[in-house]
């Protein structure tokens, strides 16, 4: 038996083992999870989304993308990013109603533009169902495909430097344990790499804490001020959203990055598990599991949900590609939604371990793109697949802040990762030479995750 061969039944390891790599993936996915509302109660000034309620949604979220995909797509939905733009402009909104609102007043209104945007998830999933995902793939072909999920690696890259930046030698610990136990770990060893660097890297800021040690700004390595003052047991604090117009037209339009991302992302993962995702259960089930868990989490005052790029970098470092895992880390998220003591003691892991981890997890993500475009065989000769991927990674590298327009008196932004799938489809409807057939390379397509089975119509 190949020991490096990807474990696609976790059931043959036993339920203890199942368990564990579920907690695994959950670290994997918490870090950028809770991140979310904490950068959008900066934006609303204390009065922002609640970590709980991200939790409970991002697990819900998940089990929910699960049924609508037929339980075979092994992905974890946690907060968008793509959203925060969206969030700090609603915040500083001062027209209209919105003129007299405190910073929690005007929360609501933007989840109810978050709402707006998974909803139009559906209208794409529509358009897959109805027009064919033959056609609607002619106009995502691997020149496209391969440097958009190169670009949701790199476009990730600054925030892993920036996390590690806090205390790089605890962030190389977590990169050292990680790589230590992947490359010569043996049996269960080798794929729990993520969870011994979370553990291990944690014992090891708790020794430097002990004896006095801090980061170099001067800051306390871990703070366990919210420990102390959470509770064991408490019900989220969810919230219904609310709608309005102005607030709809700031956050709806971000969609586009974000579906954009979904394909990604699910080419992704079908390339790292080696299925056809795309084609079985189908791109328009993942949109609709997709767009519904982010309008359902908007709805009681939560973020919007998406597709992650670290859940393929796990699937890629751990083997494991069992949705069962993935099913088994949105429970625990669940769980952790009504034990806010809990979620403030793994909130405390320090931003330097996050960003140690995410050096391997974005980098992988990168060298998939890579690797999709290289067993595509994509002809960089040509001038016209030259000129698309370069214009693809600039707009989605050179473009970190997005492209802010004013449209009815407030500022929409499409994010850089938008900006460069709209080019990359553009250019490649409007050059001429575009003879990519959607299934002529089923071995190349399969790891892109958009292949067409020979002979199947």
């Amino acid at each position: 038996m190949n020991p490096n061969a990807p474990i696609k039944d976790a059931r043959t390891l036993g339920v203890p083992k199942m368990l564990l790599l579920g907690l695994q993936h959950m670290f994997a996915m918490f870090g950028a999870t809770i991140l979310v509302p904490i950068l959008v109660n900066g934006y609303f000034h204390g009065e922002g989304l609640s970590i709980q309620v991200t939790l409970f949604f991002a697990g819900i979220g998940t089990l929910f993308f699960h049924l609508c995909s037929r339980f075979k797509v092994p992905a974890f939905l946690g907060s968008s990013f793509a959203f925060l733009g969206g969030f700090a402009t609603v915040a500083e909104l001062n027209t209209g109603i919105f003129a007299d609102m405190s910073y929690g007043e005007k929360l609501p209104y933007a989840c109810g533009g978050i709402v707006v945007a998974g909803l139009l998830y559906l209208v794409l999933a529509l358009i897959v169902k109805v027009v064919g995902i033959q056609r609607v793939m002619h106009f995502l072909p691997p020149v496209v495909t391969g440097p958009m999920i190169i670009c949701i690696g790199l476009s990730l890259a600054p925030s892993a430097v920036s996390n590690a930046s806090a205390n790089w030698l605890l962030a190389l610990i977590a990169l050292a344990v990680i790589v230590i136990f992947n490359v010569w770990g043996k049996g269960m060893w080798k794929i729990i790499p993520i969870l011994m660097g979370v553990v291990i890297s944690y014992a090891v800021a708790c020794i430097f804490q002990a004896l006095g040690m801090t980061n170099p700004d001067g800051s306390a390595i871990l703070n366990f001020s919210g420990v102390a003052a959470a509770s064991f047991v408490g019900i989220p604090d969810f919230q219904i959203c609310r709608f309005n117009i102005t607030s709809i037209l700031v956050m709806a339009p971000i969609a586009l990055a974000t579906m954009m991302e979904h394909i990604g992302d699910i080419s992704a993962i079908s390339a790292t598990v080696g299925s056809n995702f795309v084609e079985d259960p189908g791109l328009h089930r993942t949109l609709i599991g997709d767009g519904l868990a982010t309008s359902l989490s908007a709805f009681f005052g939560g973020p919007a949900n998406t597709t992650y790029g670290e859940n393929t970098g796990v699937l890629e470092l751990s083997r494991v590609h069992d949705p069962r895992v993935i099913r088994i880390a949105a429970c625990f998220a669940i769980v952790l939604g009504f034990i806010p003591k809990m979620s403030e003691v793994i909130g405390s892991l320090p931003s330097s371990i996050i960003g140690g981890i995410s050096f391997v997890l974005y980098g992988m993500i990168s060298a998939i793109g890579v690797r999709n475009v290289v067993e595509n065989k994509v002809d960089f000769k040509e001038s016209r697949n030259l000129l698309i991927a370069a214009m693809i990674l600039v707009c989605g590298l050179g473009f970190s802040n997005g492209i802010t327009f004013h449209v009815a008196g407030t500022d929409i932004t499409l994010t850089g990762l938008a900006l460069a799938a709209i080019v990359g489809i553009v250019l490649n409807a409007i050059f001429p030479g575009n003879d990519y057939v959607f299934g002529e390379n089923p071995q190349g397509d399969i790891h892109r995750g958009v292949s067409i089975k020979p002979g199947k119509k």
